[in-house]
């Protein structure tokens, strides 16, 4: 099987010059460049490489980009209260919350007082439920980027068999909703399926596997389908080396596509960050025009 490597980072600098297109338009129209906050609790969201990467694409892409780090002693509703003022601030467009936060506190909730109309990561419930009635605009980063990298095969994934496996509120669910608005043929996996020893057989038939269980090379790639396309979205530390949640090696042998953990779903992340971000200026000219 001659496989292609869906490279994540080269996606990455597409989508950044496109949105860096569409910003600069944008700053023509309201006379400034969008503002975004990232709110974080203690530790320097920039030093982990998620908030460095935050940053690059910001830059790349013309955003006003800063995090707001309060002090370690925050309480949650402090922390709320700063979320509240950055609701209200007219200058901010978008805003987040990054995790970890402290221990005990309720992130849920947290989120739950962003406003839904400046909610960058797209996990408020409001957006949350525009995603699930396929008006949403505003997506899931991870989810947005497993979207954009089956996209950029060049594929058409209308009844196609689509198996996603794990189903979690920020990456699971997302996608199932994001397969089913491109028509693909869906089947979800979880710890269920897995107890029943149906696993396999899912795999196996799968013409789009997407696998985002935490769980390193969970999924024995001899089981994947041939000529398949393979989103792996796990990234795990085993020996010092990062692996994803399928066998990349073996997998890579029949799919016709897949990514490679690192440099597959990651590196484009952060750049549907910054594409939320832009949907959010659009829409709020949208409501003014």
């Amino acid at each position: 099987m001659n496989t292609k490597i869906l490279d994540g980072k080269a996606l990455a600098q597409d989508l950044l010059l496109r949105l860096k297109a569409e910003c600069d338009g944008l700053k023509a129209r309201t006379g400034r460049a969008p503002r975004c906050i990232c709110v974080a609790i203690g530790q320097d969201p920039q030093s982990g490489s998620y908030g460095r990467s935050q940053v690059r694409a910001a830059q790349a892409v013309g955003i006003d980009y800063s995090f707001s780090q309060l002090p370690p002693q925050t309480s949650q509703e402090e922390l709320i209260e700063h979320v509240e003022l950055l609701n209200r601030d007219e200058d901010v467009d978008g805003i987040m919350v990054a995790k970890p936060v402290p221990d005990g506190f309720d992130f849920d909730r947290v989120v739950s007082h962003i406003d839904p109309a400046k909610d960058m990561e797209g996990i408020t419930e409001a957006n949350m439920g525009r995603l699930l009635l396929g008006r949403g605009k505003i997506v899931p980063c991870t989810p947005a980027s497993v979207m954009a990298l089956i996209e950029s095969s060049g594929v058409d994934i209308a009844g196609k068999e689509a198996v996603v496996i794990g189903r979690s509120e920020i990456v699971g669910k997302p996608v199932m909703h994001l397969l089913l608005q491109k028509n693909a043929t869906l089947t979800v996996c979880h710890s269920g399926t897995s107890r029943a020893g149906k696993l396999e057989a899912h795999v196996a038939r799968a013409d789009v596997l997407v696998v985002a269980m935490g769980r390193p090379e969970f999924i024995n790639g001899n089981d994947v389908k041939a000529g398949s396309i393979v989103i792996d979205v796990g990234i795990n530390s085993v020996d010092g080396k990062l692996v994803g949640d399928v066998g990349f090696a073996a997998a890579a042998r029949r799919a016709a596509f897949i990514t490679p953990v690192p440099g597959g779903v990651g590196p484009v992340t952060a750049v549907m960050l910054m594409k939320n971000a832009l949907e959010i200026v659009k829409q709020r000219i949208d409501q003014h025009a």
